[in-house]
Order: structure tokens, then C-alpha cells, then sequence
């Protein structure tokens, strides 16, 4: 059985409506799926919803509207708060609608008014729908939540059946430690099994765990959409110089711009601080490309190990390295880049540094890098000295395969991107054919970067292709097949702004 992170399922859902599925839709499936279930344990009487002022409130409402429209059901909800703080739009529009459904409702202004109720609306109740918190829960849990809990639980002692909307109210949704929950009878979990309710603790409160399908899209978790970036690290507002992210971009030699791109794209993407480390002929033309980059000149024409003493301070300085745009294929080139790896704590290999790695250097990485290559097909099947596979499917299940077996993260780029570290696979459908111009792919480079300073290399790296291919569809409704690797960089803010994230 597959498990979902609370994130991971928020991710679902904001994909879903980038999709189309509006959230009203999925509130309304998942409203229906829980009054499905309480017919199916009691064929009719009194039914009690304890509703907080989130979405887990909102699919209270939508099932309590379901219900009172069934013969044989008395039907009351316990609002935990007033109905102008319901939180979403969602979860008030259908608050809204159960005044004329003929249910009863009573908002809960202070703790003393629901220990009052208590002794009537708990006790004539058959059956008791905890929706007061669900996945939402963060932190202490204040007034009147605790008390609701503890009346939903004194209410189970005495015999009341318990159903909780998707996980028990106050119990962790990803398995960490909590003070109270409910005790319920039956949880009914939307879509996939959270990982808080796995743990041996959970089943005490947990009861029997039904896993209920809403209509999620599947092209929402197959594909990466805006969803995922809310996952990403959000920078803080007592945050100093560096605490997003320090990228060393090591590359150029025969060319100068690829890591200009790279490093610019870092940048835009919110790394603090971008370094670039060039061989010498190039040094001031890449200076030239912004005053906020920081340019290191290296001792010769091209990387070469004699390189090393210059680098060591900045990669021990660094969070990532970026490495390979534009570096050439020189054989004292290569033997650098073998060098420098084995001194890096994250790195994104591209380009021509991933000609120079082989299964050794992979072997040697092992544990004490963390990696992700972004070949296009041609550099994938150098990689795995075989055939790049033309079919989707076939594509799909050798990069899992080849992330499984060297332990990175593959970003194998193409027309559907493909990213995987052997676990867990998403698809990339952002980009657009004016993409083929030089340096998007050595944008996507220091993005991903950038994205990996601080956050898992497998969120990084989905997030990266997504925000890439997307700034450039941006940048193509203006420039067309004009578009340049500049053009999408300028983009990045605002893929990331509209992701509530930057």
C-alpha cells in the first residue's frame, strides 16, 4: 500500500485544480464518501458532526447535507468557532448551505458554551463524526478543540460510535509525536493511507481505516504541477545572507555563457549567494554578464586538477556544486571533475562533467554525496552504456532503474521530462519547442542548484524541470521561436511567485 505525506496530499490537491478539479468538486466527493460510510454502520438516527473551520469542516458540512437529505436521519453539527472564521471559501459555501438542509447548527463561541451543550447534543446522539482538525493540526492544540476532543472521546466511552474524517483529530498526519487524539471506532482517509496513521501508537486511536478514492486526478500525482512547489523550503523573514542557499558553479572554458546561465538561473530561483568558478580566459566575460555574480578565475585554459588548491575553500563554503556547463571534454578536464566530486557534500552534474564519471566514481559517492545528473538521451545512454529506450514507458523504468542502482537523482530531460531516484518517479510536461535554443538546459542546472540548497534532491530536482519548462513557456508567448536561455531566466520569479512560495 502506498503512503502519502499531508504535504504531498495538499500537493495533490492544488494540482488538481491547476488541472481543472476544483477543490469545491473534491470537498463534495469526500462529503459523499463519509455520509456513504455512516449509513453503511447505522441504518438510521441521531448523527452528531463536531466541525472545525477548515476543509476537514468543510466535508463535514458536505456529508451533513447528504445525510439530512436521507429518510431516517436527525442530523446536527457543532461548529467549533463563528461561521465568518471558516477558513476556505470552500468549507463556507457549504456551511452555507445547511440552513436549508434541514440541519440543526450551533456555533461554538466560547469553551463554556460547548461544555453546556455537551449534556443534550453528545448524549442524544447514535453516532459521533469528528471532523474538528483532520490533517490541518499544527501545534498545541488550543480551546475549543481540546474540549471537543475530550467530549468526542467521553461520548466513545459511553457507547457512541466514532467515525473521524480522515485521520483522528489531533494525531499527527505524518507520524510525529502528539498529546491527544480521538479514539475513534472507524477513520475513513481520503485517496491514500497518511503515514501518521502506520505507526504503532496510531492504531490505538485509529480504529478501523478505510481508504476512500475522492476523484484525484492521476495526471496530478503522475506529473509535476504547481502543487509540488508548495513544498519547497519558503525562506525566512529573520533569515540572514546565505541561508537560502550558497551555489558553486563550476564550468566554461571553450564557453562562457553556459555558466553564466547556470549561475544566473541559481539566482533567480532565490540561492543567496552564486559564485562561479571559470577558467581564466574567460573569467571577465562572465563577470560581465551581472554584478551579482561572484566570479573565481582558475589557473588555466580549462578545468584541470592543478585547480584543486583554488577550489577546496570554495567547495567546503558552498552548499552545491553545480558543475559541467560549458567545461569541454579536455582530458585534464575530465580527471578534475573525477577530483572534485569526491570533495562535494551535493552536486548537480550536467553537461560535459557527465562524461567524466563512470560506475567507479559512483561507487566512490556513494553515501557521501548526494547527487542529481541531468542528461538529455544521448548523455543518458553514454551514462548507462546502452540504447536510451525510445518508448515512455521504457524511458521510465530505466531511469528508475539507473537512479535505483548508482543512488542519485536522474532529471533525464526531454520532451516529457522524466525525473526519478529509483523510488518514486514524476513526470515533467512544462516546455515548449522554442526551448531547443542553447543554455535552458544550463539554466535548469543552476536551478536545480538552487532548489537542492535546501530541500530533498528529489523535490529539487521535479521542482526545478517544472519551474524551468514553465518560465520558458512564459518567455515563448512573447518571444516565439526567438526565445533566448535569458529570456526564460527573467521568468523564474514568477513561476515561483505565482507558487506562493517565493
Amino acid at each position: 500500500m502506498k503512503f502519502i505525506s499531508s504535504s504531498r496530499m495538499k500537493a495533490l490537491d492544488r494540482n488538481c485544480e491547476y488541472l481543472g478539479l476544483l477543490p469545491i468538486q473534491l470537498m463534495e466527493n469526500a462529503g459523499a464518501v463519509i455520509a456513504q460510510s455512516i449509513r453503511e454502520k447505522l441504518e438510521s438516527g441521531k448523527v452528531l458532526f463536531v466541525a472545525g473551520r477548515g476543509n476537514n469542516g468543510g466535508d463535514a458540512f458536505v456529508a451533513a447535507r447528504h445525510l439530512a437529505g436521507s429518510s431516517g436521519y436527525a442530523v446536527k453539527v457543532i461548529l467549533l468557532g463563528k461561521a465568518q472564521d471558516i477558513r476556505t471559501r470552500e468549507a463556507c459555501h457549504n456551511f452555507s448551505l445547511l440552513k436549508f438542509s434541514s440541519v440543526q447548527i450551533l456555533e461554538i463561541k466560547d469553551s463554556s458554551q460547548l461544555t453546556a451543550a455537551a449534556s443534550d447534543w453528545f448524549s442524544e446522539a447514535d453516532m459521533i463524526i469528528d471532523a474538528v482538525f483532520g490533517t490541518g493540526v499544527k501545534g498545541d492544540i488550543k480551546e475549543p478543540e481540546s474540549i471537543a476532543i475530550d467530549l468526542i472521546n467521553r461520548a466513545g466511552t459511553e457507547g457512541k460510535n466514532v467515525i473521524s474524517v480522515d485521520i483522528p483529530s489531533g494525531l499527527d498526519p505524518d507520524g510525529a509525536d502528539f498529546k491527544k487524539a480521538v479514539y475513534a471506532e472507524l477513520t475513513v482517509t481520503f485517496h491514500r493511507m497518511k503515514t501518521g496513521l502506520i505507526s504503532e501508537r496510531a492504531k490505538e486511536y485509529t480504529g478501523t481505516i478505510k481508504v476512500a478514492e475522492i476523484g484525484i486526478c492521476a495526471d496530478a500525482e503522475k506529473y509535476v504541477g504547481p502543487g509540488d512547489l508548495t513544498m519547497l523550503y519558503r525562506r525566512k523573514s529573520e533569515g540572514h545572507k546565505g541561508d537560502s542557499g550558497k551555489i558553486l558553479v563550476i564550468g566554461g572554458g571553450p564557453y562562457s555563457g553556459a555558466p553564466a546561465f547556470a549561475a544566473l538561473a541559481a539566482l533567480r530561483a532565490g540561492a543567496d549567494i552564486v559564485t562561479v568558478a571559470v577558467p581564466a580566459p574567460i573569467a571577465e566575460i562572465v563577470a560581465s554578464y551581472s554584478p551579482n555574480l561572484i566570479v573565481r578565475k582558475l589557473s588555466s585554459d580549462v578545468l584541470c586538477p592543478e585547480d584543486l588548491p583554488i577550489l577546496s575553500d570554495l567547495l567546503n563554503s558552498h552548499d552545491v556544486v553545480v558543475i559541467g556547463m560549458g567545461l569541454g571534454r579536455a582530458t585534464e578536464t575530465f580527471e578534475a571533475v573525477r577530483k572534485i566530486l569526491p570533495f562535494c557534500r551535493k552536486a548537480v552534474i550536467d553537461a560535459d562533467a557527465l562524461s567524466a564519471i563512470s560506475d567507479s566514481i559512483f561507487e566512490t559517492l556513494a553515501g557521501n554525496c548526494e547527487l542529481i545528473v541531468t542528461p538529455h538521451a544521448r548523455e543518458f545512454a553514454r551514462l548507462r552504456n546502452t540504447k536510451t529506450p525510445e518508448s515512455q514507458e521504457a524511458r521510465i523504468k530505466a531511469a528508475r532503474e539507473f537512479s535505483e542502482e548508482k543512488g542519485v537523482v536522474t532529471l533525464l530531460k526531454g520532451k516529457i521530462d522524466i525525473i526519478s531516484d529509483g523510488k518514486q518517479t514524476l513526470l515533467n510536461r512544462t516546455g515548449n519547442a522554442g526551448m531547443t535554443v542553447g543554455g535552458t538546459g544550463d539554466a535548469l542546472a543552476g536551478l536545480t542548484g538552487a532548489l537542492f540548497s535546501r530541500n530533498p534532491a528529489f523535490l529539487a530536482a521535479a521542482c526545478a524541470a517544472y519551474i524551468n519548462g514553465a518560465a520558458g513557456d512564459l518567455a515563448f508567448e512573447k518571444a516565439g521561436n526567438g526565445l533566448l536561455a535569458t529570456d526564460l531566466i527573467e521568468k523564474i520569479p514568477e513561476i515561483i511567485k505565482e507558487a506562493n512560495i517565493g
